[in-house]
């Protein structure tokens, strides 16, 4: 199970409302072509590969202001992985990207005990360390200069688990 994220102009977000099924199209097509890996900045797919649920728990607990594993909005019912796509509208991605810039991985891991994500049935149940609390660190400001190239240009955001 893998994070997704398709960066979409606002244009872009109002035709994938309604019409989900070329969302995907533009989705795969993305992913077919960005096979380099470009600065997350000017990327249009990112992925946080299997650490997103532990990025979503450490920033829920945290109380972060904005949902940026699963997304805010209903994008379609069809499930595109593991449950439906969801979405950002570009100033929830603006709020993000502002947080984000805010937030160091270290501050989120700050006070974790392993044992929370155990307990919590975090995937994917790595979580026998103290180490284990670092696995998600290399992703993070990947993830920090992927909203904030989105929100420079006055992107949205498709998020998905697949």
């Amino acid at each position: 199970m893998n994070g997704e994220y398709l960066r979409v102009s606002p244009a872009e977000l109002d035709r994938a409302l309604t019409d989900p099924e070329w969302a995907w199209d533009l989705a795969a097509a993305i992913e077919d072509v960005q096979v380099s890996d470009p600065a997350p900045a000017g990327a249009r797919h990112f992925t946080t590969h299997q650490t997103w649920h532990m990025l979503g728990f450490l920033l829920q607990r945290s109380d972060f202001p904005v949902d940026i594993v699963h997304g805010e909005e209903a994008l379609a019912a069809d499930h595109w992985g593991y449950g439906p796509p969801r979405y950002l509208a570009p100033d929830r991605v603006r709020l993000a990207a502002d947080a984000l810039h805010r937030t160091t991985y270290d501050q989120l891991i700050q006070g974790v005990d392993p044992c929370e994500l155990a307990k919590a049935e975090i995937y994917p149940g790595i979580w026998d360390s103290p180490d284990s609390l670092e696995w998600a660190g290399d992703l993070f400001t990947p993830l920090t200069e992927f909203f904030g190239g989105a929100a420079s240009t006055g992107d949205a955001m498709l998020l998905w688990i697949d």
